[in-house]
Formats: structure tokens, sequence, C-alpha cells
């Protein structure tokens, strides 16, 4: 029987990694690709979107107050008064017209001194805040007034014994006021009930009606310590209020600043509308 050599084959060159994965894939492999490890995905919070508090518990009272011609007795109260109303004055009817009110006054529970235009009651007599003061976890009160003039309003002493004032048959205390002691105003509209904004002797309780409203302490009045004026000193006229990211409703920190004169303090746009009723 006849043999006849084989023919030979050319030496294959070595196979290019493109060929080399053409061959593994002929010869029926599988090739797996690893895939990377999944990644955190972060997403932003939302910013808080505030939702005002409810209703009060009871119906808000509006009255007129023919406000005393001298410094009355102070009232030692036991439950803070509620948030600011929102009230914006009309124009003055005429030149010596005074902005008296809006506030809360104690007269059995706490009830909103409808605000109204008026003349002082004798010559060159002023119109002196109401005066609301945080101690021993009560609330003195000193309803707004007219004073004489040359006469200063005079704080009550620690040493004056003061006694809880009886509120009328039915109503329900509120929150006792939270913050620190010493003199404040009532919280901006639409604010949590008790708390107590600190502010300077004798500052209108409408200055805070244009700031955030609060549900933490931390909101307080300043005096206005801006920018010089270019005609040199600086804007007396204005006081300053501030609050930390932990105390207002948004979860932004307030910086702002308001009128001192009470008619161009409670003019201001509110951020919370809680408009005060017709008495």
């Amino acid at each position: 029987m006849a043999h006849f050599p084989l023919p030979t084959l050319p030496a294959c060159p070595p196979l290019r990694p493109l060929a080399l994965a053409c061959a593994v894939l002929a010869g029926g492999c599988t090739v797996y690709q690893v895939a990377p490890a999944p990644q955190p995905v972060r997403v932003a919070a939302p910013p808080p979107v505030y939702a005002p508090p409810p209703a009060y518990e009871e119906p808000v009272v509006s009255v007129y107050v023919e406000p005393p011609v001298m410094q009355p007795a102070p009232v030692y109260v036991a439950w803070a008064p509620p948030p600011m109303l929102v009230e914006a004055p009309p124009p003055p009817p005429y030149m010596d017209a005074v902005w008296v009110g809006g506030y809360w006054v104690w007269q059995g529970n706490w009830v909103w001194a409808t605000g109204h235009w008026m003349a002082p009651p004798r010559p060159q007599y002023h119109w002196v805040q109401p005066y609301y003061e945080h101690r021993n976890e009560g609330v003195v009160f000193v309803t707004g007034h007219w004073s004489p003039p040359g006469v200063a309003f005079v704080p009550p002493p620690f040493s004056l014994t003061l006694t809880l004032a009886v509120p009328l048959a039915g109503v329900r205390p509120g929150p006792r006021p939270i913050g620190p002691p010493g003199v404040f105003v009532p919280p901006p509209p639409g604010s949590r009930r008790g708390l107590i904004v600190p502010a300077p002797l004798g500052t209108a309780p409408a200055v805070v009606t244009g700031a955030a409203p609060v549900v933490n302490v931390g909101m307080r009045v300043q005096i206005y310590d801006g920018e010089p004026r270019p005609g040199g000193g600086r804007d007396e006229g204005r006081l300053s209020i501030v609050a930390p990211a932990n105390a207002t409703a948004s979860g932004r920190a307030y910086e702002g600043s308001a009128p001192a004169q009470p008619h161009l303090a409670a003019a201001q746009p509110p951020q919370v509308r809680v408009p005060a009723p017709r008495p």
C-alpha cells in the first residue's frame, strides 16, 4: 500500500486579541463582563413646606379698647399671648393722628385690641406700647396707654408681689411662655402658640408682622445696627429681626428689619396672612 506524505501547513502567526476572541466564540465559549458595583444615588431632600398651624381652639375676640391716660397696674397672666394677627392700618385721617393697636390685651382672656387712629387725649401726651415680660413662667402685662410729657414708662419691679389673674369662666388656658425671661413681643403671624420673641423695651408688637413664622425658640428683635447712612449716623427708625434655621417654620435662617413706627410696622406684607377679625 502506497504512502503519501501529508502536506505541510505553514506556521500560523500569533492570533491577535480580536481573532482570539472570535475563535473562542466559534468554539462555543461564553465570555462574561463583570458589571461595575452600583453607585449610591443621592437625592436632595425637598425643602420643608410650612403648613400653618390649626385654627385657635377658641375663636379670636376683637374689641375696641379705650386706652388709659396714665400707666395702669400690671396684670400677671399664666399663659402667653397668641401670635400676632394681620391688621394693615388705613391712611391717617388727620395730621396728628396716632396709630393705636392692634395688640393682645388681657380681659379675662387674651383678646385682640383692634388698631385704630386717634388723637392724643391731651396736648403733648405720647403713646406707650403694651408691655409684655416673661417672668417666673408667667407674663407680666401692662396695657398700652397714654403718658404725660416727660413721664417715662417704668417696668414693674421684681419686688412687686403679683398674683395670677383669674380668667373668665369657660376660658381654656393656653401654653405658658416658651423662651428666655425678659421683655418680649408675641411671635409673627402663623407661629406656634406659646413662643415669645425677646425685644427691646418699648417695641411695638407689630414689628414682627412681616417676619417669618417660627416653630421653635430663637427669634429675637434687636436695635438696628445697619450700614451708616450717607448723611451720617445710622437708621434708628428700624429694628432688626433674626432667627436661626432651627427656629423658623421654613427651616431657613431669617434676617430682616422692620420699621419701629407702629403704623409702618403693621403695614408690612405678612408671610402668613392671619387677619384680625372685626370687633
